[in-house]
């Protein structure tokens, strides 16, 4: 383990570069953007002192809205058919799109989507630090690919509750699960099925045709800048490159790895571990994912998921970190569960020790999440700042 002599901290006029450059770049998922961004990322890793990165190629299948447009279409089909006297058909394909919307959101299989869409190409950017036989191997995550916005993003309905409500608000500690909403179609067309009523099928042919409008909403709209979302984590990344090129750590191999596809529900990082697990043990690997930081507030996140929470894989993992942030004099917030899913929840599945490190505002959102505004001038780069030497304390952690 390398001696400390005080907290690193990453320049931020480093943390801005890239997050500038990442911004003047259009980057979808399994874009021309992305291959563009991962390819500069290459390039400012390799002038960062990092001897070994590359760009590689995975697949993937583009945004997500086309897919639950399709299944959204699926499940007030089957609502109708419900309505008009068709019971079992209807339930029939209510329970044929609840199979298929739960493999998507949950990152199952995608037996749906890879019948529906066509495959794509999608660029993950890997950087080496450190002998490929060390005992132990740290990953540090980030995405470059960014978002669409949409009017459901919108935060002005929880930052006003917050405002009148804090106390009441402050407990609830896991974010709205708006993916829910998905379900109420299908379900209420399986419930007048089995009950013969017209009323649940006729609730949930509403409610689903708010949620497909909503979806085509999103379908139609511009890629943000995804300043926070996440050019802030793949700034991370840069920062924590030049902090081991000044003060290397024995012992530890480092990957640092920036994915693509993630905003399609976390391709990138699938691909990733299907070219990597035979080189990544999981009793020797550990998994650190830097997931929009440039909110307010440096935030450990427990755990995920979109329909069903599951916390991280081991837990001792997120109390290493949250000791190396207290040794670092980092605020940490605590106790947080997110209902959106990132690239941890594919190595955590994989019996990984995962830790996602975030950022939340004060009405506890991450700052213009899929917004217009998530904009360079928008980010907190003293949070950014804080996430990168709480990366490289743990690195120092978790080295012999």
């Amino acid at each position: 383990m390398s001696v400390a002599t005080g907290p690193l901290r990453a320049p931020e006029a480093t943390l801005r570069e890239v997050v500038d450059a990442l911004c003047a770049i259009e980057r979808p998922p399994c874009s021309e953007g992305e291959w563009r961004a991962a390819e500069w990322l290459r390039a400012r890793l390799a002038a960062a002192g990092v001897d070994r990165v590359e760009v590689e190629r995975e697949t993937g299948y583009g945004t997500y809205p086309k897919t639950m447009l399709a299944l959204g279409a699926l499940a007030i089909a089957g609502a109708g058919a419900a309505l008009l006297g068709r019971r079992w058909l209807g339930a029939a394909m209510a329970t044929a799109c609840t199979v298929a919307f739960v493999d998507e959101v949950e990152n199952g299989p995608r037996l749906f989507r890879s019948r529906l869409r066509s495959e794509r190409n999608l660029a993950n950017v890997v950087a080496r630090i450190g002998p490929d036989n060390a005992g132990r191997t740290l990953v540090v995550l980030a995405h470059h690919d960014a978002p669409q916005t949409g009017a459901i993003f919108d935060q002005g309905l929880q930052r006003k509750a917050f405002e009148l409500m804090p106390e009441f608000m402050d407990r609830f500690r896991t974010s709205i699960p708006l993916w829910w909403i998905g379900l109420a179609c299908p379900v209420g067309t399986v419930a007048s099925a089995v009950t013969g009523r017209r009323g649940p099928a006729g609730a949930g042919l509403v409610v689903g045709a708010v949620a497909l409008a909503a979806m085509a909403d999103i379908s139609r709209s511009p890629t943000v800048p995804g300043a926070n979302d996440n050019a802030s984590g793949v700034a991370g990344l840069v920062g924590l490159a030049e902090l081991l090129a000044e003060r290397p750590v024995a012992g530890i191999r480092v990957l640092l790895v920036s994915c693509g596809a993630e905003e399609a529900f976390q391709d990138g990082i699938r691909g990733f571990l299907r070219s990597h697990r035979h080189t990544l043990p999981p009793d020797r690997t550990w998994i650190l994912n830097l997931e929009t930081i440039g909110s307010p507030q440096l935030a450990l996140l427990e755990g995920e998921g979109p329909l069903v929470m599951r916390d991280y894989h081991d837990p001792a993992f997120r109390e290493l970190v949250a000791r190396e942030a207290g040794s670092a004099g980092i605020a940490l917030e605590r106790d947080l569960r997110s209902r959106a899913s990132t690239d941890s929840v594919i190595p955590s599945r994989a019996g990984y020790p995962t830790a996602t490190v975030s950022s939340v505002t004060p009405w506890r959102s991450l700052a213009n999440y899929h917004w217009p505004s998530d904009v360079p001038e928008n980010v907190d780069y003293e949070t950014v700042r804080d996430a990168v030497t709480l990366a490289y304390a743990v690195a120092e952690a978790l080295a012999p």
